[in-house]
């Protein structure tokens, strides 16, 4: 991890500024019990007037309780030097009315003290009605969220301060960091200073990620599960088995992947790009058309879907010599995706009624190499779309 103070700090947001501090003072003010100092503050909440409730926070020691664990935590991470005094600073908030409130404070709050930028993102289906969405959906979103940002701005520029939010929430960012390599802080409400994780000393398997990147892909772009019965049963390697979850839906079997299976592709999506090149076969020194192979009618007529995309991926994958038609499906909708299988490298095309499949002929020479070339295949198409 790096040891340079962050320019950029992931924060998490919960709502206790709200419910465990101001909620109370606004009792007292309301039986008449209030020190005078907090009345503006205390009056501020009432009327929910976010940007003077901000203003008077800023009026109080950022180290008093009243001010919350996310204002708390940022200070002393700022004071012990892990970030730079006018870092950045995204606020990941619940999809609730209180967070969105609370993240509008913070924001307010950190825009007064020459903090840029600052950013309040909002995790879709981060909410506590509905239990099932909010492990399924919004635990997975935030871990694509915190990704997004890591992914623009660097994961040398970053840091996470993992204090605010519900547990799970917390418990996401520090997987995530700890999976990325990036520094995640957290400070405990009865902790005097703010505290860094120790890096953990784990490392996943690179080359089950890049033979599963067309099947992870997938499920991570589609929130809603994937119907079982469109995925070939040999992508289902025991190793990734733990990622995914099997969903029973009117009878029909559908897979998703788990809040650990988001963390675990995004963080590698994150290693691969970087470090890509190690992988990779030689280019090719030379490129083919795509062949067809007898006269498939249903694939001819088809052509103006698929040949565009072909031919675009063999002009600009450096490592890609050609592709032939391998057979076409008139009644199956498999996700477009890339994926090795039995020594080969086979690339999947559906319009969302049929499929047509493809063999992909390419530079490679090992199996390392071969799964090397599915990952950066499926980050192509991903980048395409």
């Amino acid at each position: 991890m790096s040891t340079q103070p962050a320019q950029i700090l992931l924060c998490t947001v919960g709502t206790s500024l709200f419910a465990s501090n101001l909620d109370g003072l606004v009792r007292k003010l309301n039986d008449g019990s209030i020190d005078d100092r907090l009345k503006p503050l205390a009056e501020a909440y009432r009327d929910r007037n976010w940007n003077d409730l901000a203003d008077h926070l800023g009026e109080l020691s950022p180290s008093e309780r009243m001010c919350g664990a996310e204002i708390n935590s940022l200070h002393s991470l700022l004071q012990h030097h892990y970030a730079v005094s006018n870092a950045g600073v995204y606020f990941f908030y619940s999809a609730t009315p209180a967070g969105r409130d609370t993240a509008k404070v913070l924001v307010r709050y950190y825009e007064q003290r020459g903090h840029a930028p600052v950013v309040g993102v909002e995790v879709v289906d981060l909410q506590d009605e509905d239990p099932k969405r909010f492990r399924t959906k919004g635990l997975r979103n935030l871990a694509r969220e915190l990704c997004r940002v890591v992914r623009e701005r660097g994961p040398s520029a970053c840091a996470i301060n993992a204090t605010g939010g519900y547990k799970a929430q917390i418990a996401i960012a520090v997987m995530l960091g700890q999976a990325i390599g990036i520094p995640i802080y957290y400070m405990h409400e009865r902790f005097s200073e703010i505290i860094a994780f120790p890096p953990m000393p784990v490392s996943l398997d690179v080359e089950v990620w890049m033979r599963a990147s067309g099947l992870l892909n997938v499920l991570a772009r589609e929130l809603n599960p994937v119907r079982r019965d469109s995925i070939e049963i040999d992508e289902l390697d025991e190793k990734i088995e733990a990622l995914i979850e099997r969903v029973d839906i009117e009878g029909v079997e559908y897979l998703e992947l788990s809040p650990t299976g988001q963390i675990f592709h995004e963080s590698f999506r994150q290693r691969f790009r970087s470090d890509r090149d190690r992988f990779l076969p030689p280019p090719a020194l030379s490129k083919q058309p795509p062949m067809i192979k007898g006269n498939e009618a249903h694939l001819l007529a088809h052509r103006g879907d698929w040949e565009p995309l072909l031919l675009a991926m063999t002009a600009e994958v450096p490592a890609v010599v050609r592709c032939r038609s391998n057979y076409f499906n008139k009644d199956l909708a498999e996700p477009t995706r890339f994926k090795e299988s039995k020594g080969e490298i086979k690339f999947f095309y559906t319009n969302g009624t049929w499929t047509a499949g493809f063999i992909i002929e390419t530079t490679a020479e090992t199996s390392g190499q071969r799964a090397a070339m599915v990952a950066v295949l499926n980050e192509w198409l991903s980048d395409r779309k």
